[in-house]
């Protein structure tokens, strides 16, 4: 059965309610933000969404939209090469894009992985848990816990995933609670089952948080 997530408005509205009744931080902190506008982008693949996020890693977005767009222009006619399309292509050229070696040498692993059957394509990611979608993704290089998170928000749409090592989702809880220090991971993942089923949309208030 498809893991189905329920992005409807009135499943945002529910989500709101909950994290405002919590206490009275939470509750100034939304209404200061308003109307939680999480937005996913789920009609691409596991594959094309894991090269992305690659590509774009620990870049301002212009940098990685160069980069990005100088690796499909490799492809005229194509909108995204696919795996076998981009192992194909000389590695040099993809290095001349922009790229450094290791982040290449992950994007061609990613290729590899998705012609090896363990990057899913979307039709199998939606009949897999959180859980199973991050023990078969993390061991492949360069992909680590907090990407395969973001691909289960932005791409799964999943509605109840807390990046507990994203320092902006820690910073924006120690500023709503006016603490002095940033709680570390593991404090994170125990304050946030408070916010279960609807960590999705905490981390998305928590991250407007920050300056």
């Amino acid at each position: 059965m498809p893991i189905i997530a329920d992005i409807s408005p009135a499943s945002y509205e529910e989500a709101v309610s909950h994290l405002s009744n919590l206490d009275s931080d939470w509750k100034r902190h939304i209404a200061e933000i308003g109307p939680c506008r999480h937005e996913a982008k789920p009609a691409r693949e596991p594959y094309e969404a894991l090269v992305r996020a690659i590509a774009y890693q620990q870049l301002h977005a212009k940098a990685g939209d160069a980069i990005l767009g100088r690796l499909l222009a490799l492809y005229p006619g194509i909108a995204f090469p696919s795996p076998e399309q981009l192992l194909a292509t000389d590695p040099e050229l993809q290095r001349a894009c922009g790229f450094s070696a290791t982040k290449l040498g992950t994007i061609r692993g990613i290729a590899q992985a998705s012609v090896d059957k363990i990057v899913p394509t979307r039709a199998e990611a939606l009949t897999l848990s959180d859980d199973q979608l991050i023990e078969r993704l993390v061991p492949l290089r360069g992909i680590g816990r907090w990407t395969v998170e973001m691909f289960l928000i932005y791409t799964l749409e999943r509605s109840d995933i807390l990046p507990i090592d994203d320092f902006g989702v820690r910073e924006g809880y120690r500023r709503l609670k006016g603490m002095t220090t940033t709680p570390t991971p593991r404090q994170m993942r125990e304050i946030g089952q408070a916010w279960s089923p609807y960590r999705t949309v905490a981390s998305w208030y928590l991250w407007r948080c920050t300056p």
